[in-house]
């Protein structure tokens, strides 16, 4: 069984998400936020990025009031906005395809809420790959807690001993280790700017393509 995170594993989703950010912040006649900063926050779930938002910064808490307006208008324009800008990274379908046909069972784990992960793979033509996905939501706690893996492995009935995770963060790493998971990330993904080999996971890849290659 392999597990995959959505955003910067399958998906490029930041042109979407800073879109949004950005719509957001000029409706609270706020500064708006460059994509570029927007990829440096993505990966810990939709309330943390309006916050590292409205306050500039990765922990910040902003006033309570504000964050109330602001999420409202964020939902509202990323419900609009799911997949408008988004793209597939290069050999993520034929990855997808390959290990499939190699028998491998997959899954999907992502800290996005169910609300927009569903439509997103849907409309990226991603969901029938899956037999289970997981969303941010889905369970009481979310990555880097290790339940969201956990919980896939049980209902697919499959010892973690015999499962991987692929993603992009140190996030998936500690979720993964906890797990008892092996954990392979890819090169190219969302890790708040930080190389991801730092996060010492099992191997890096440059495309599922490869991930591919490694399971024959």
């Amino acid at each position: 069984m392999i597990l995959i995170d959505v955003d910067g594993t399958l998906v490029d989703t930041v042109p979407d998400l800073a879109f949004c950010i950005n719509e957001m912040m000029a409706q609270l006649d706020m500064p708006r936020r460059g994509e570029a900063q927007v990829r440096l926050w993505v990966g810990n779930g939709t309330e943390r990025l309006i916050k590292r938002a409205l306050t500039g910064r990765m922990n910040g808490e902003p006033d309570e009031d504000l964050y109330q307006r602001a999420l409202p208008i964020f939902l509202d324009f990323y419900a609009q906005n799911i997949s408008k800008r988004s793209r597939l990274y290069d050999g993520v379908r034929e990855g997808l395809a390959g290990l499939r046909a190699a028998d491998m069972r997959l899954g999907a784990v992502t800290n996005k809420p169910e609300c927009f992960t569903l439509p997103l793979l849907k409309q990226m033509r991603l969901l029938d790959y899956f037999e289970i996905v997981v969303s941010g939501d889905s369970l009481p706690r979310k990555k880097p807690d290790p339940l969201p893996l956990l919980h896939a492995a049980e209902v697919m009935s499959i010892a973690p001993a015999h499962a991987l995770m692929l993603g992009d963060s140190e996030t998936d790493v500690i979720a993964a280790r906890a797990a008892g998971f092996q954990i392979v990330c890819v090169s190219y993904g969302y890790n708040h700017g930080e190389n991801i080999c730092d996060a010492n996971p099992d191997a890096v890849i440059d495309s599922i393509a490869e991930l591919l290659a490694r399971a024959a």
